[in-house]
Order: C-alpha cells, then sequence, then structure tokens
C-alpha cells in the first residue's frame, strides 16, 4: 500500500463553514483525494482545528504543528508521501508574522520529513508543500486576520520559493479554488471536491516515479 499522510488544519480536518460541523468522509479533500486514487493508496488523516506552523496559540493553547510533527509521524511509518497545508492560522494577526515567514515555518516543516527515517526501508517520505488559498474577506477572516489578508495574496509565491529551495513538490491550492465567502477562512464542500480531486492527480503521478 503506498501511504498518504495528509498534515494540516480544520481545512484538512474537514471544518463546515455553515455550522462549525465537520464534513463527512464523502467530502472531506483528503477522502475525496483517497476515493480518486483508487486499490493501493492508504490514507491518514491529521487535520487539527486552529493548527499552526510552528507557534504555540497564546489564546487557543497548544497548536504548533511542529512540534507535533515528529511523534506523528513515528506513529504512523512508514509513510510514502506527506501532504502538508499550513499557513492560515498563522495569518491571525496575534502572530504578527508575514507571508515569507509563514512559508519557511512551513518550511522546517518539511526539512523535519526530508531528514526522518518515516517513510519505506527507513527512508524519508516525499513531501508536497501547498499553499493555502487566499483568505477572502468574511467575519472570521476579517476580525482575526485583518492584516491577513493581503499576506494570505503572497502565498503562492513564498511557498513555491521554499518547495524550490528544499527540493519538494508545490501545489498552489488557490489555483485550483477559493475559500467561502461563508468566514473567509474555510472550504465549501464543493471545493473540497474540487481540491481533492486536482491532488489526486498530484499524488498519482509521485507514486509513479
Amino acid at each position: 500500500m503506498y501511504r498518504i499522510m495528509c498534515f494540516g488544519d480544520s481545512n484538512t480536518w474537514g471544518f463546515k463553514p455553515e455550522d462549525y460541523s465537520r464534513y463527512d468522509s464523502n467530502t472531506r479533500w483528503p477522502c475525496v483525494m483517497r476515493s480518486a486514487l483508487g486499490e493501493g493508496f492508504e490514507l491518514v488523516e491529521e487535520g487539527m482545528n486552529g493548527r499552526t506552523t510552528v507557534w504555540d496559540d497564546p489564546v487557543d493553547g497548544l497548536m504548533s504543528g511542529l512540534s507535533y510533527l515528529k511523534p506523528c509521524l513515528l506513529s504512523h511509518k512508514p509513510l510514502d508521501l506527506v501532504l502538508i497545508m499550513l499557513g492560515t492560522n498563522d495569518l491571525k494577526d496575534r502572530f504578527n508574522v508575514s507571508a515569507p515567514e509563514i512559508a519557511k515555518s512551513a518550511g522546517r516543516l518539511v526539512t523535519l520529513i526530508q531528514q526522518s527515517d518515516c517513510g519505506p526501508q527507513g527512508s524519508a517520505p516525499q513531501v508536497v508543500l501547498i499553499a493555502p488559498p487566499p483568505v477572502v474577506e468574511g467575519p472570521d477572516g476579517w476580525g482575526l486576520r485583518q492584516l491577513g489578508l493581503a499576506k494570505s495574496q503572497q502565498f503562492a509565491a513564498s511557498f513555491a520559493e521554499v518547495a524550490s529551495e528544499l527540493g519538494c513538490q508545490f501545489v498552489d491550492a488557490g489555483s485550483f479554488i477559493e475559500t467561502s465567502p461563508v468566514d473567509g477562512v474555510h472550504f465549501s464542500a464543493q471545493s473540497h471536491q474540487v481540491f481533492g480531486a486536482a491532488i489526486a492527480k498530484v499524488v498519482a503521478e509521485l507514486a509513479k516515479s
């Protein structure tokens, strides 16, 4: 089995902006991806609401993806591929970091994976670094991320540069989907479907290599 871990925040967990519940497994993009890939692929869902790249949240508590990633890799090894999509929560005004800094923070997670032995036969898993789509004006996006709206427009370029420096695959989620205006941050059900199908094509090509 080709084992894939999706490591992300609420948009990987499947947060539903209309009522704050969780989309079902027929809707969440990691599950849509797994379904599109067909036989021979195994999915590990590792999304968590509020997760950042490297920051512990002074309001919401222990949210650092970096702190959790190593034990998570060890728990789920062997992994052939890790998909990382984080950064939206780093846009919260209380963190006061720029888009290039957020991308470099995500790069620390990539490096940790690349230096691990959590892939097949003690190798390192492949990594895909995904730039989250920009946030848009909405109740949450505007309220918590007043400065983040402009920063998120720089995600694609900033994340692409980091992926190039680290030699990993890059995907710009914003080239496929937009965030929902319901709250300005999370994905609609349709966006989950579209993104899951798009990522499946990327993963299928990587699995051949």
